[in-house]
């Protein structure tokens, strides 16, 4: 892909007529721009790699309130809410199950949302196809964007299947290994941050109704969130290994071995951690896009910009509140130039900074063996922050 020098001056919207936006990644955040900018009579087209559309791809998401607060702004949250588990309070636990502390969740949404909800990564992305189909955006499954090159007045974009496509706007919402990132010449690429995560979606055992996280033992973490009423997502984290080392039909095993030394619901889980296939193993990144997240008239959002393990569960949140920001100013009635994507960075640097770093600590202090590392304390500094509107 190539890209034209930087045009400072220049308008990204073209004048009259309606204007056209592609969105590259269908996740979370390239579904929730999509359904934002149809509802203000944008006409998009949206392109997803995978034929599939990632929709039976994971095992569960905690989402807390203020992307439960997205969520409602694009209209699905009462399926969202019928889907999925809410709960108020993270208990933290002892490698043998014993209850050491339960901290009160913080209303990052608003008192009129749930705290935390926990729910089918599946199921969310469902929902949010369904709701991007009823949109009236044209989708196109299957196909990449290969070449983007950009002029005064617009962007054209070849893709993979041949065709060709001219747009005022390109929205690079293709992830934590994103093409268009390496496209406009962003060169920040994702780092790992020396841990690993094994997860599975288990049956939920009777008396689970919160996350739970207990540290230490055989793994640096080792916990769960509920998911529905019959449904969990399990997790343990660990030292990252080299993953051409690990035979996927192993997983199971390797999962298990980790997961044996935990008490509490750990026993009942444990029994339904026997087909590797349904065992993901991944890295933990951490990616930061500084200065800003555009060049002419590309843009990225969510993973793409910003990455981060998942210790205080925000990364979907911080993809979802990317759409909604990006979605206002571009229905703002301003001009699509080079001071509108700029002010869309600027509002989202201190709230994606804050989270990433956060993040980061919390892991980088157990790899470290920090005893005494006030882990509640960034949590609860973090979410009260959080609470304020992106």
């Amino acid at each position: 892909m190539a890209h034209s020098p930087t045009l400072p001056h220049s308008r990204l919207r073209s004048s009259g007529g309606t204007p056209t936006v592609l969105v590259i990644g269908g996740g979370a955040s390239g579904n929730a721009v999509t359904i934002l900018l149809r509802r203000a009579g944008i006409t998009v087209d949206l392109i997803e790699a995978k034929p599939d559309w990632n929709a039976t791809t994971g095992s569960g998401i905690t989402l807390q309130g203020n992307a439960l607060r997205v969520l409602r702004e694009l209209g699905v949250w009462e399926r969202v809410s019928a889907s999925g588990f809410p709960f108020a309070t993270l208990g933290i636990v002892a490698p043998d199950g014993t209850v050491l502390h339960v901290a009160e969740d913080i209303k990052t949404g608003g008192d009129d949302l749930p705290a935390t909800l926990g729910m089918q990564r599946p199921q969310l992305q469902q929902i949010l196809i369904e709701a991007v189909r009823a949109s009236g955006a044209t989708v196109r499954l299957g196909t990449t964007a290969e070449a983007l090159e950009q002029d005064a007045s617009g962007v054209c974009v070849r893709f993979s299947d041949g065709t060709e496509g001219r747009y005022d706007l390109v929205i690079g919402a293709d992830g934590l290994n994103s093409a268009t990132r390496a496209a406009i010449g962003i060169a920040e690429r994702p780092e790992p941050t020396g841990m690993a995560i094994w997860r599975i979606a288990a049956p939920r055992p009777e008396g689970v109704e919160r996350s739970d996280l207990a540290y230490g033992g055989p793994a640096y973490i080792a916990g769960y969130t509920p998911t529905s009423e019959n449904t969990i997502y399990a997790f343990v984290v660990e030292a990252c290994r080299d993953r051409a080392s690990i035979d996927p039909a192993t997983y199971a095993d390797e999962m298990c071995r980790l997961a044996q030394a935990y008490g509490g619901a750990w026993p009942e889980i444990t029994k339904h951690i026997t087909d590797p296939k349904k065992v993901n193993y991944t890295w933990f990144d951490r990616l930061l896009v500084e200065g800003s997240w555009h060049r002419d008239r590309v843009v990225l959002i969510g993973d793409a910009a910003h990455c981060c393990p998942p210790t205080i569960a925000q990364g979907a949140a911080m993809s979802l509140e990317d759409a909604l920001v990006l979605a206002e100013l571009l229905t703002s009635g301003r001009d699509w130039d080079g001071e509108l994507l700029q002010s869309y960075y600027e509002r989202r640097i201190p709230r994606v900074r804050t989270v990433v770093e956060a993040s980061v600590q919390i892991g980088q202090w157990q790899l470290d063996g920090v005893r005494d590392a006030d882990v509640p304390g960034l949590i609860g500094r973090t979410m009260n922050f959080l609470k304020e509107l992106p």
